[in-house]
């Protein structure tokens, strides 16, 4: 019994642990792809494919933050702990901020399926989310958490923060403008060309059979 709940302790730590490191990646990567550093016409489908499935991970693992939480016994977490902002009895404000930066990845998410059927304009607002929902998930584990004070987690928490913060700034200042042409445009366009494509051939294979 007591290794089973030093599993799930430590399942929590850790899935917490990548779970923020995924989010931190993806919005770098975004950062990176918007800002267009890679200098050629037209970004390859696989970057904004990868973008997106650092997106999946990070929902793969929240879940599987949650799983571990439930299942530890050395503090309660049932549902509305897990989805009720200030319903748990250990450290509501902490658990709170980590409730909080679920629901935006699940915004954010969700947004990203509908991409296709959504304004321009309101998805990109929607997808700026993913600061606060880096910032609170921060709070959360910085406050909640219990590996936050070791030096290779502090260290990569600094040099995330600072590389985020650097390609922020690089692409509200214009970001590489010889690269030439809206890459990320680019990208999703060719992300939409081979979706159809996909589907076309799946149609035609169900035609056949």
């Amino acid at each position: 019994m007591i290794v089973a709940s030093s599993f799930w302790w430590y399942a929590s730590r850790a899935s917490g642990l990548v779970l923020w490191m995924l989010v931190a990646v993806s919005i770098m990567w975004g950062f990176a792809v918007s800002a267009r550093l890679v200098r050629r016409r037209g970004l390859p489908a696989w970057m904004l494919d990868l973008h997106r499935h650092l997106g999946w991970l990070s929902c793969v693992f929240t879940a599987v933050h949650l799983i571990a939480l439930w299942a530890d016994s050395f503090v309660y977490f049932g549902p509305a702990e897990l989805f009720v902002p200030m319903a748990s009895d250990w450290k509501p404000g902490a658990v709170t901020w980590g409730v909080v930066a679920l629901y935006l990845l699940v915004v954010i998410q969700v947004s990203s399926w509908f991409m296709k059927r959504l304004p321009r304009k309101v998805w990109h607002a929607i997808h700026l989310c993913s600061i606060p929902l880096l910032l609170t998930g921060t709070i959360h584990g910085i406050t909640a958490g219990t590996d936050w004070g070791l030096l290779p987690v502090t260290g990569a928490l600094l040099v995330a923060m600072t590389s985020i913060v650097w390609l922020a700034t690089f692409r509200l200042l214009g970001g590489n403008k010889k690269s030439g042409g809206d890459d990320r445009l680019a990208a999703v366009r060719a992300a939409r060309a081979a979706a159809a494509r996909s589907e076309s051939a799946g149609s035609a294979e169900a035609k056949v059979g």
